[in-house]
């Protein structure tokens, strides 16, 4: 028998009836042969691992811009670090651990560069608005590889698409990796804080350390655990004096930090850099790369450059705006 197919009876026999199970996923958009190895959530696990984007995220900013230090938050750590607390959270449920881990790892493929302030910027130029949640699950389907799109199935697809704001995912997989999202990213922006010298832990209010803890591991615990113990059926929660505390905390958070201008304050230089970027490219549609010139035959230059800004990194980015706006010294040889 083949591996795939010692896969899928594993699932059919070990996993929550509420799992999503590979072997009878809705498919892909186009039809393609099966793997032998691997099952198609497998697969597209390794795809979006294997693209570009991915490999980009490395140098995309979480939430401190251009910090110096070797151990801050990059869009790829958060990634993994959301991957980690989804895996484990379904592992404990008995769901899909390949179907979480692929919309964990494909969720944030389509973020700006230099964080928030990079997609507010891009929504309030692009007049049909610009969010990273539907620009990844853009660079899944369009972008990636050369422009073909990884054709990856529809619960991955549909899971990155709903991993934020609005619909939730039709999967349990899908919604255990939007709240892995937000544990992981209120957690970790925690502890890069207090590294920046933006927070102390001492500054987290009593009432939300004495129910979470005082600690990176054990406030991650206690919400994993909270959501493992309380979760019935196909209805993710935590408990009621944990999900109080996490929603207090995430207030806390946007308060202190997220809308700290000591933190941000090199944020107020991204409007206008990733401004006149759009700009140049928007009247210099011939500079932007051959699959994106097609791009704006077909859909207008403004889709094409955003679509051109958002898979950049800070650096490009910021070496791109050098290249075009300063000048460079004349060199006599």
């Amino acid at each position: 028998m083949e591996p795939r197919l010692i896969f899928e009876d594993l699932e059919r026999k070990n996993l929550s009836p509420f799992a999503c199970l590979s072997a009878e996923s809705k498919g892909r958009e186009r039809d393609e042969e099966k793997c032998p190895v691997r099952t198609d959530f497998q697969r597209d696990r390794d795809r979006i691992i294997h693209c570009k984007a991915f490999r980009r995220l490395k140098h995309k900013t979480q939430v401190f811009l251009s910090p110096e230090g070797d151990h801050y938050r990059t869009r790829l750590t958060h990634t993994l670090e959301v991957a980690q607390i989804a895996r484990t959270i379904a592992r404990a449920l008995r769901l899909n651990e390949d179907l979480t881990e692929a919309i964990s790892l494909g969720h944030d493929l389509g973020h700006t560069p230099f964080g928030h302030a990079g997609e507010r910027a891009l929504n309030d130029l692009y007049e049909k608005g610009f969010h990273h949640y539907e620009q990844s699950l853009r660079v899944a389907d369009v972008l990636a590889k050369g422009g073909q799109g990884l054709n990856l199935t529809y619960e991955t697809r549909n899971g990155i698409l709903c991993h934020t704001k609005g619909k939730e995912a039709d999967t349990m997989e899908g919604r255990i990796v939007r709240i892995a999202d937000r544990i992981a990213y209120m957690n970790h922006d925690i502890d890069d804080a207090v590294r920046a010298g933006v927070l102390s832990a001492d500054d987290i209010p009593k009432k939300i350390t004495d129910v979470l803890g005082h600690t990176t591991t054990s406030r991650i615990n206690t919400m994993v655990m909270s959501v493992i113990d309380n979760t019935t059926d196909d209805r993710l929660r935590m408990s009621d004096d944990v999900a109080e505390v996490f929603n207090e905390l995430h207030k806390f958070m946007f308060d202190r930090v997220y809308c700290n201008e000591y933190a941000k304050r090199e944020e107020k230089k991204v409007p206008g850099l990733i401004g006149l970027l759009y700009s140049y490219f928007k009247e210099h549609p011939e500079l932007l790369p051959n699959k994106l010139r097609l791009i704006a035959e077909n859909e207008g230059i403004e889709r094409a450059v955003c679509d051109h800004i958002s898979g950049m990194t800070d650096q490009y980015a910021t070496d791109k705006f050098k290249e075009i706006y300063i000048p460079v010294a004349w060199k006599i040889n």
